[in-house]
């Protein structure tokens, strides 16, 4: 990305973006009305359309301003609410919603791959295509590894939270679950440290050479 100017970069940037927080949020809804709990879908947040699920802030300017400076993303979007009682097995279906985010990052990562290879084969015919192609593959791909590993944290209101809220003794569960208020000031301070590079920077590079080797890339 070296290559690029600014400008470039954040056009390069958006659209990545915004198809990765809207999928994530999206594929959360999705998975709970699958699963009996309609309230997303009658909220109209099972949608791609982007403006139901971003927040200008957290979803735009904060995540823009975290890559060009640290080249690490931060920011959230409108959270899709669940009603748990309407799901058909509460503690196991809130995991298999949380769950749908990430795995919805993965699979964008993957077709972001194949947007980034499609880029680099056409580069030289056509590079006025290929570059920009090959520039927002790349950046795809990164953007959703790192929300999908960031998300994955055992930490409230993240979705590895909800996961591992699922999955302890309700007891347990219930303790874990008062931490939640906290939750966005253990990331920040994680981030801030630089503790939360140290621990997801090898989770990425290991998934993203993964999908380098799975799209002949590497």
């Amino acid at each position: 990305m070296h290559h690029l100017t600014l400008i470039q970069e954040l056009a390069a940037l958006a659209l990545p973006l915004i198809f990765a927080v809207t999928l994530h949020e999206a594929a959360h809804g999705w998975v709970a009305r699958k699963l009996g709990d309609p309230t997303a879908e009658m909220l109209g947040r099972v949608t791609l359309n982007p403006m139901r699920h971003i927040d200008p802030l957290g979803t735009l300017l904060i995540p823009a301003l975290m890559y060009l400076t640290t080249h690490f993303l931060f920011g959230w979007a409108k959270p899709v609410p669940v009603t748990w009682q309407n799901l058909k097995s509460p503690r196991r279906d809130m995991a298999l919603v949380a769950l749908a985010g990430p795995g919805a990052n993965l699979i964008m990562a993957l077709a972001w791959g194949l947007v980034f290879k499609l880029g680099l084969s056409i580069w030289e015919p056509l590079p006025w295509v290929g570059g920009p192609l090959a520039a927002m593959g790349e950046i795809g791909v990164w953007i959703n590894l790192i929300l999908m590993t960031l998300n994955l944290l055992p930490i409230l209101p993240l979705d590895g939270g909800r996961i591992l809220a699922s999955l302890l003794p309700p007891r347990l569960s219930y303790q874990f679950s008062r931490l939640e208020p906290m939750g966005l000031f253990i990331v920040v301070g994680l981030l801030v440290t630089g503790i939360l590079g140290k621990v997801l920077g090898p989770l990425i590079s290991g998934v993203h050479q993964v999908i380098a080797t799975l799209l002949g890339l590497g």
